[in-house]
């Protein structure tokens, strides 16, 4: 399978263990404010249960701990006491932040998150030219991008259209392009067929009610693997 699928806003350790053999690369674990927010004193106990998992390639998935605007002081004391492997940023975070964030966590990786609008959305020179801007800056300290809908996490996609040129702009620069927002098991294989990203990024797509459903993100991943 040659497309990462991440699940992102894990609460409880009952839902993680759930999820054993399934091909999953990462488990995001969301601490900045949401209503998906774990508790700081919780996070030990679901990082360890994600790393008990066995996952795609018969490895175990990453914990990707999902910030905005945190401190580097904040992340570094709460890498201190549990072993995420991610860090996703989704803030104003700079290039110079993440290259000191990269600087005092080395085995770490760094996942810069991108919101894309419907305006100036489109595979135009223009687009291209945008998206490059907006990258290039980050060549050395992230180790992968994600374009997400406005806000994260609102179940509504953003407008496609805008996929190549980030695609082609990331492409460039050997870095990885993941895709969230608004994704669920019935449009998940119209992007992968249409646009082809590296990874891809679930969340409120694998809920009823607000929380996590293990039969929802079964189907999810089954249809991945279908496509």
């Amino acid at each position: 399978m040659n497309t990462r699928i991440k699940i992102c806003g894990l609460r409880d350790t009952e839902t993680i263990s759930l999820m054993n053999g399934l091909p999953v690369h990462e488990i995001g674990l969301v601490l900045a404010p949401s209503k998906r927010r774990v508790d700081r004193q919780e996070l030990p106990q679901l990082v360890e249960a994600i790393h008990q998992l066995k996952a795609a390639e018969g490895g175990r998935p990453k914990a990707v701990g999902v910030f905005v605007n945190a401190s580097l002081d904040e992340i570094s004391g709460l890498l201190a006491e549990a072993p995420l492997d991610v860090v996703q940023l989704h803030g104003n975070e700079t290039p110079s932040y993440c290259k000191e964030l990269k600087k005092r966590h080395k085995a770490v990786h760094i996942w810069r998150v991108f919101s894309i609008r419907d305006e100036g959305a489109g595979r135009s020179e223009l687009a291209a030219a945008e998206a490059r801007d907006k990258l290039q800056p980050y060549a050395g300290a992230a180790d992968a991008f994600l374009l997400d809908a406005p806000g994260g996490g609102t179940g509504q996609p953003f407008n496609w259209s805008a996929i190549q040129a980030y695609k082609e702009a990331a492409g460039e620069l050997g870095i990885p392009l993941y895709v969230a927002g608004g994704l669920h098991a019935d449009n998940v294989q119209e992007l992968l067929h249409g646009y082809s990203p590296d990874g891809i990024d679930v969340s409120s797509g694998v809920e009823t009610d607000g929380r996590k459903d293990i039969e929802k993100i079964r189907l999810f991943v089954g249809k991945v693997l279908e496509a």
